[in-house]
């Protein structure tokens, strides 16, 4: 694809894109006639020298970033939005700069190849920006299995090597790819199965490849708000690092433990809280500013939720003895409001000692992350009887339709590529399920699971990844099995942590691989990229991805004293690890104590299972509400799935971050999108993307220029949000130095 000699006169390529459209052909769904094009230039050069570096350079770049922010208290997320900006002014350079002289390359016959074969295209832009996102499943930026590596290094103090690590990483992020591709004409041709995520893409490609002459081009754009976006996050990133967590109502009531639960924005209801730091703004929830209006209000109205009722449970009905504990924590403690000591009850073989954990009693959790997971379980069954009641009927004709409906425009135009051969995505699944099974049979020590409990994970996500795709397909709703898939195997293989986590990252991420696979390829179809193209871009970038993120992972593990044991660190250090500290509380809940004494007979938070059938029954009552009163049109705008799992960041994420998210959201995309829909339309997502890139630079330049000589400021201003008392109970107990003892 990198040589120019084959491609025909431009009269007849133009000719070609001329031709009429038959309106047979034409996408039965109007958002997609409306977005995409209805024609393709298959002479576009594809393999070049531009898209190789772009893409490995762009990839490299990613994974080292969002690894290195994963670790850190507000872990900013680079997203593919901020590589698509950012890689067409490069690529357009790339394109005046590079020499235009062709050659011939030993080996390859003589087919003529060029470092510039042309202009910078669409299809070339395409390609990178999945080749940088390709190891990043549901967006998270960096590969969820490095978690169960910190977990095991950081938080139980135990070894694995660097080569199981890598292994572990890999194949959980690879094993989904082989059934995917077998499972593509199923929801990637069929015209009814149309993924309306993938249209914000093309949206975006097609508004950055137009002709652009204006003054403020957006390419200029995205340089300045870049420069300003680097200049300011020294200030809060390292002068005046209170700037990032402003509670007010702290510093008004500096003596009050209640007043300081209410204002914190860390470690309380976040009443008032704001924050002057972009990182704190896009944290967990990625940039407010490339999520639509309807989905800002459907989260805010979820966190009004859970910031109503956990004052209620808290001080009105003390639930769960909600005193003894911080009313926002992730913690686990013990019956006396004291920190649990976990690797008391670990013993040698890294399993549940359990003389040890009756000794020290049953695991408490604070009333919020009760709720929290309560509020999880309800999310998960009433997605499940939202979409079977609401979008089960459209997603049966739509299934059917696949099988029964004739080709569209777009499949047509594909035809004239190179498919897959199966054997690839065979061979795919063969190599990396028989890694996964030697790394769980050869090193089981290190990973605790046994071979069945990979088979069955695969088995799981394999049932899933078809329905899922559906349902996100149909109606850009993914449903997660993290929590489905930690509590089954809490139920058959308690104790042993590490073999828990490693079965729901096999289960879960693998199916989120899948998914994300089989959305990328919807993109590369209304593209009309290459499918063999895809293939290999995904699978070399996400080979690429893991491997940087496990070398992040462990570079910092070993230089970054105390790192993610925030009682250890300094109060203005930010390598808290905030994401990974749920993770292994998850692993003791689900994997070491197990569900029985948590949620089950042994434990105290039975009465959480409820959830799940309030949650199954909710969609139920509101459907029969909507075909009770069809006139009202408000009623089906009632998503409980998203209500419910508008809190599922939290924990790790924080009022704060919701507070700042919801506000930025509201100003860009209502006010803004309304009143200034142009300046929108042609900036909004630049802006989002200068403000990542640019503050993402300075905190690395930070890290390795200060960071690493230890060489910071001490005044007020960098001693951190100064709402210590949060963190204390009401009643007695002692979970904090400095908390006052009732």
């Amino acid at each position: 694809m990198g040589t120019l000699e084959l491609q025909p006169p431009p009269t007849t390529r133009l000719a070609k894109l001329e031709d009429p459209v038959n309106e047979d052909d034409l996408s039965p769904i109007e958002e997609v006639r409306l977005t995409v094009n209805n024609d393709d230039d298959p002479t576009l050069p594809v393999w070049t020298f531009r898209m190789w570096f772009l893409g490995l350079l762009s990839c490299s770049l990613l994974s080292f970033l969002n690894q290195f922010f994963a670790y850190r208290t507000e872990p900013l997320v680079i997203t593919q939005i901020t590589v698509q900006v950012a890689t067409l002014p490069i690529g357009r350079f790339m394109a005046e700069a590079l020499p235009e002289a062709k050659f011939r390359i030993p080996g390859l016959g003589s087919r003529l190849f060029s470092l510039n074969p042309g202009p910078f295209n669409m299809k070339e832009h395409v390609l990178i920006s999945i080749f940088a996102n390709a190891g990043s499943a549901f967006g998270s930026g960096s590969a969820y299995g490095v978690s169960i590596v910190n977990i095991i290094k950081a938080f139980y103090g135990r070894s694995i090597s660097f080569f199981a690590g890598w292994l572990l990483i890999v194949t959980t992020q690879v094993l989904g790819y082989g059934w995917a591709g077998l499972l593509r004409k199923y929801v990637v041709e069929p015209a009814h199965i149309w993924w309306p995520a993938t249209l914000v893409q093309v949206s975006l490609f097609r508004a950055l490849h137009e002709r652009d002459e204006r003054r403020m081009s957006r390419a200029k754009f995205f340089l300045i708000v870049l420069i300003c976006s680097f200049s300011w996050y020294a200030v809060p990133g390292y002068l005046f690092t209170t700037l990032r967590n402003i509670s007010w109502v702290c510093w008004a009531f500096s003596n009050s433990v209640t007043a300081q639960q209410i204002g914190s924005g860390l470690q309380g209801l976040g009443l008032g809280a704001l924050t002057l730091d972009w990182t704190v703004v896009a944290s967990f929830l990625f940039s407010p500013l490339i999520s639509p209006f309807f989905a800002i209000a459907n989260v805010l109205a979820g966190y009004i939720l859970i910031i109503v009722v956990i004052p209620i449970a808290y001080w009105g009905f003390n639930l769960y003895s909600a005193d003894r504990f911080p009313i926002l924590s992730s913690d686990l403690f013990t019956a006396q409001g004291q920190r649990y000591n976990i690797t008391a009850i670990v013993n040698h073989k890294f399993e549940l000692d359990i003389p040890k954990y009756e000794e020290q009693g049953r695991i408490h959790i604070s009333t919020f992350f009760a709720l929290a997971y309560g509020f999880g379980f309800a999310a998960i069954a009433s997605t499940l009887t939202h979409v079977a009641f609401f979008y089960g009927r459209e997603i049966y004709k739509r299934y059917r339709a696949s099988h029964k409906g004739k080709a569209d425009i777009h499949t047509k135009l594909m035809r004239k590529y190179k498919d897959i051969p199966s054997w690839w995505f065979h061979l795919l699944l063969v190599v990396s399920l028989a890694v996964s099974l030697a790394l769980c049979i050869f090193l089981n020590e290190q990973v605790q699971m046994p071979w069945w409990g990979l088979l069955f994970a695969s088995a799981l996500a394999f049932g899933f990844t078809l329905p899922v795709s559906i349902i996100t397909a149909t109606t850009n709703q993914t449903p997660g099995l993290n929590i489905i898939t930690e509590y089954i195997m809490g139920i058959i293989y308690p104790g042993r942590p590490i073999a828990n986590v490693c079965f729901k990252t096999y289960g879960y991420i693998s199916m989120g691989q899948a998914v994300s696979f089989l959305s990328d390829f919807k993109l590369g179809h209304y593209m009309k990229i290459p499918p063999r193209s895809m293939f290999l871009v995904q699978f070399i970038g996400t080979i690429l991805a893991g491997t940087i993120n496990i070398a992040v992972a462990w570079w910092l593990l070993n230089s970054v004293t105390d790192i993610c044991q925030k009682d250890l660190l300094p109060p203005d250090s930010p390598w808290t690890c905030p994401s990974d500290r749920v993770f292994f509380d998850a692993s003791v809940i689900w994997g070491l104590a197990g569900p029985r004494r948590i949620f089950g007979t042994l434990g105290n938070y039975g009465d959480m299972n409820w959830f799940f059938l309030g949650g199954a029954i909710g969609p139920i009552i509101v459907w029969l509400l909507h075909k009770a009163f069809p006139k009202q049109s408000w009623i089906p705008l009632i998503n409980l799935p998203v209500l419910f799992g508008a809190t599922g960041m939290m924990p790790p994420a924080t009022p704060l971050n919701f507070n700042a998210w919801v506000v930025a959201g509201t100003i860009f995309n209502f006010f803004i999108f309304r009143y200034r829909k142009q300046w929108w339309q042609r900036y909004n997502y630049v802006l989002s993307a200068a403000l990542d890139a640019g503050a993402a630079f300075m905190a690395v330049l930070l890290y390795f220029s200060l960071g690493m000589e230890n060489k910071s400021i001490t005044w007020w201003g960098t001693n951190g949000e100064h709402c210590e008392l949060a963190a204390c109970p009401t009643a007695t107990g002692v979970v904090a130095d400095g908390c006052p003892v009732n």
